[in-house]
Parts: C-alpha cells; structure tokens; sequence
C-alpha cells in the first residue's frame, strides 16, 4: 500500500534531507491575556528535533502541548524566544507547504467526498497547480487504507475513518513535518490502538518528521522515538525520554517488561512535575 516511491524509506528515526534540524525551540516562552492579566503557558522551553524523528509531547491536560504545536506551525507567535523550522521562521515554512497539521478533529467539509477532502489543500492558491505533489489524494487515500471510499462523504465514514482522511490531507502537499494534535483522543481504545498501527506504517512509507500530542502513556511509548514530558502550565521540559524499542513496532511489545519499564518511566515523570 506504499504510494509515495519518491520519498526516502530510510529506517525510521533516520535523518533525511539536508539533515539539519527539522525543528528548533530556542528558549520559548508563550502567554496570553487573560482578563487583563498575562496567563504564562510556556516557559523557557528548548528543544531540538531531529529530521526523520517521532516526538511525542506527553503532560497533564491544559498545561501547554498543543500551543507548542501552533507555535511551530505559526498559528500563533511566541511571546519571547525562537522557533526555526528546516532552519527557516514558521512562518516561511508554513508559505512553503512544509508543515501538515491533523487536529484533534477531522474538521473535513461535509459536501465534499473523502478526495475532495484530501484535495483540499492542492485547491488553495492554486498549490498543486505550481507544485505537483509527490501522490496524488487517491494515493493517499490508498496509503492510509481507504482504497474505495473515493467518494464517501463524511457522514458514511466511521470517526476512525475520518481521521485516516484528514491524515491523507496533511500529507497532501508532500510536508516535511507533520504535526499530531491528539488525534485518536476522541475514538474509543480498539479504533485507536488500530490507527496507531495505521500511523506507523504511514510514517514508515512517508518519512517525514511528526510531533505527536497525546495525553496516552501507553500511545506516548509506543509510537515515538522519544518522549518529552512536560511539567503543569507554565509549562517546562520535565524530561526526554528515549524509547529504545526496535522498529517495527508489533502489539506484542507491549506486554513486555522494557515495554513496561517505559511507561513506569513516564508515569514518574508525570508525577515529579
């Protein structure tokens, strides 16, 4: 079910490109206005991410990891501090399609057919027009295992459904980074256990760098290469864990004592922020 044979299909974890840095937060600190007063979400927070790499942001609810995803996807601006991404501002990046973003929602448009969705993003300001994508949205739709619901509107696919197409339309324009806003929050625990089988083997096949938000144990060590733990709002980097299970990953693993070490390890950082 590949469709994307120009992409590099290095083991996962493997830097591509110029293999620089996919992302770079530099002393971040993010606040909002709160009736009349500054409400401090983030502070000080410093992180690199490597091309190629899985990051999972793991931290108690409200405490800041979902602004931190739309900050590198400059849906909003940091109140001190830096981000670059692929050594550009968000703001080029996000000019220059390298950003996919996939929300807590599938947010897809409910007149349109699952292609149409997809598509989507090729149709605004005539992107695909200028740039011709690396598969086109029926490959993608392909790749995440929706081959012959083309047509479908959103009404006749399951919630699971329906996140496998707003992945498709993340990675329509080809990104580089791929950003994960708890996208299995809201399906129950077999849909999501499945999509987390589903996503590893998208991101095997696409190799693009994702920064994954998820409020899981269990999904924060199986999916990523590494883990960052965030303390309560203001939020700060509690601690990075490396998660040294080979890939591919297999359900398996996870009645395994390294597997169970793991999810230990994070339950204890969660509880010392």
């Amino acid at each position: 079910m590949e469709a994307l044979p120009a992409r590099d299909r290095r083991a996962p974890g493997a830097l591509a490109g110029d293999g620089g840095p996919a992302i770079v937060v530099d002393q971040v600190h993010m606040a909002f206005e709160q009736h009349g007063r500054p409400l401090h979400v983030l502070s000080d927070v410093s992180l690199t991410v490597r091309q190629g790499e899985f990051i999972a942001l793991l931290g108690p609810s409200g405490c800041g990891k979902s602004t931190l995803l739309r900050l590198v996807a400059d849906i909003l601006q940091p109140t001190r501090g830096a981000i670059t991404v692929l050594g550009r501002t968000p703001a080029e990046a996000r000019r220059e399609r390298a950003l996919g973003f996939v929300f807590q929602q599938p947010v897809l448009l409910p007149w349109l057919s699952a292609e149409e969705n997809v598509a989507l993003p090729l149709r605004i300001g005539g992107w695909g027009r200028r740039h011709a994508p690396a598969a086109t949205p029926a490959e993608l739709l392909q790749l995440v295992g929706l081959d012959g619901f083309n047509r479908a509107r959103p009404a006749q696919l399951s919630g699971g459904m329906q996140q496998r197409v707003s992945i498709a339309r993340a990675l329509v324009s080809n990104p580089k980074i791929l950003l994960m806003d708890e996208p299995f929050g809201a399906l129950d625990a077999i849909t999501r256990d499945r999509l987390n089988e589903e996503l590893l083997r998208i991101w095997s096949a696409v190799r693009c760098t994702v920064l994954f938000v998820t409020h899981s144990i269990t999904e924060a060590v199986y999916l990523p290469n590494r883990v960052v733990v965030l303390s309560p709002r203001p939020a700060r980097i509690q601690r990075i864990v490396e998660i040294d299970l080979p890939y591919p990953r297999q359900p398996a693993m996870k009645d395994t004592p390294r597997f169970t070490e793991h999810t230990s390890a994070l339950r204890a950082a969660l509880e010392e922020a």
